[in-house]
């Protein structure tokens, strides 16, 4: 990679006393990137983004910003190197004695001189979009967790950050309420170009909004690279790291992760003859931002739900399997099946989904929205063929290729 890194970290060690958490670590993250810090609980991930955002000094090694040492910075250089960044605390850090609207607005009150009704429109902003205003003038102990949790988001955005450290943001979510977090980070990070940390445990799910991967084991990151990179990364350790962290199938849409499709894929067409054929679908939902904007981040999880589920029941019944492999791209492999009956499986998948799948959908999003009037997603799909002696990622790429128009659906009446 040429870019040059924002934030880097060149051998930083952290002692607590007798106790080494970091030794010699040494990581990179650029500009407007989201960047995911995985590893095991307790291994110093959170020790990682305190030492960025200056609440803890490394006891040996240096950390850059742009290029320059933060030890060699004067008090007014770390001042504005402060400013620029947000810290989203992993249990919240609310202040019980003030409302919602309160700690939200507390970083515009302490950090900038705008006025009281430039702040109350700002901090309305942010609730409006994490779903809150009408808890506005409640406060933390009257919340739900996922309400306390979403605060805290609202209260670390609404300066309009540079960089926003996030300490593990979902953790205690449901998964519509999880991927609902991570598709506020990513809307939020790509509508106002903010530069993204993340510490997480929800492998797959972070992965959809992540550019880079770190990896912390053992004191020391043991991997840096794109996601794509780390599911073919091999490292002692991967295998304890990973039956930690991931499960089988992803929460939220019930189909593979993308690792354990890649798993099943090998381990099934393995044992058949290197001549034997299979079909791969491809699909890719597109109109999601005008559905989000719609009915707000949370009930928008609901579409990916009923389509993971579809996709698991109708394929599953042919033998097929499937796994997201983006936010809104999934796959679906077709064992036993060539190219002229693999469309003829899609074909009927698609009116299963505009038969079966939409009226679901609808029930699920709450009779509010079916007041309002609709809005249409398409659905376009990509037929491949493949045999077990060809990679895998050439097949997706070629189904991609092939990817055109199937259907185009209306979500409320």
């Amino acid at each position: 990679m040429d870019r040059a890194p924002l934030i880097e970290f060149k051998d930083v060690t952290k002692r607590f006393g007798d106790r080494t958490v970091l030794e010699k670590v040494n990581l990179k993250i650029y500009e407007g990137d989201v960047t995911t810090l995985v590893g095991l609980s307790g291994t110093g991930k959170s020790v990682m983004l305190k030492h960025i955002v200056g609440l803890l000094q490394p006891s040996g090694g240096e950390i850059y910003f742009r290029g320059r040492p933060l030890s060699r910075m004067n008090r007014s250089e770390i001042d504005e190197y402060m400013s620029h960044i947000s810290y989203m605390f992993q249990n919240n850090a609310l202040f019980d004695s003030m409302t919602v609207f309160d700690n939200v607005a507390l970083p515009l009150r302490q950090t900038t001189r705008l006025g009281k009704q430039e702040i109350a429109k700002r901090v309305m902003a942010r609730l409006e979009q994490t779903e809150l205003s009408d808890v506005a003038q409640k406060y933390p102990a009257e919340l739900s967790g996922g309400m306390r949790k979403r605060t805290a988001l609202a209260r670390a955005l609404v300066t309009d950050p540079e960089i926003v450290l996030f300490d593990e943001p979902t953790t205690g979510q449901d998964p519509i309420r999880r991927n609902a977090i991570l598709s506020m980070v990513a809307e939020y990070k790509k509508r106002f170009g903010f530069t993204a940390v993340l510490i997480s445990h929800d492998i797959p799910d972070v992965f959809f909004i992540s550019n880079r991967v770190l990896v912390l084991y053992d004191r020391r990151i043991v991997f840096q690279g794109t996601p794509e990179e780390f599911e073919n990364f091999q490292h002692p350790f991967t295998d304890e790291l990973l039956s930690s962290l991931e499960s089988l199938q992803e929460e939220l849409t019930g189909l593979y992760s993308r690792r354990q499709f890649k798993v099943r894929y090998q381990t099934h067409l393995s044992k058949r003859h290197p001549e034997q054929i299979y079909a791969l679908a491809l699909f890719t939902v597109t109109g999601m931002e005008a559905i989000t904007a719609r009915l707000g981040h949370i009930a928008a999880q609901e579409l990916p739900r009923a389509l993971g589920s579809f996709l698991s029941r109708h394929f599953g019944g042919v033998g097929g399997f499937s796994s997201r492999l983006a936010v809104h791209e999934y796959v679906t492999l077709l064992p036993y099946s060539d190219l002229l009956e693999a469309e003829r499986i899609v074909g009927d998948f698609i009116t299963d989904f505009q038969q079966r799948g939409i009226p679901e959908l609808l029930g699920q999003t709450g009779s509010g929205f079916r007041a309002e009037a609709p809005i249409q997603f398409q659905v376009s799909a990509g037929l491949a063929q493949g045999n077990p002696g060809e990679e895998l990622d050439a097949i997706i790429a070629l189904a991609r290729a092939n990817q055109r128009p199937v259907g185009t659906f209306q979500y409320g009446n």
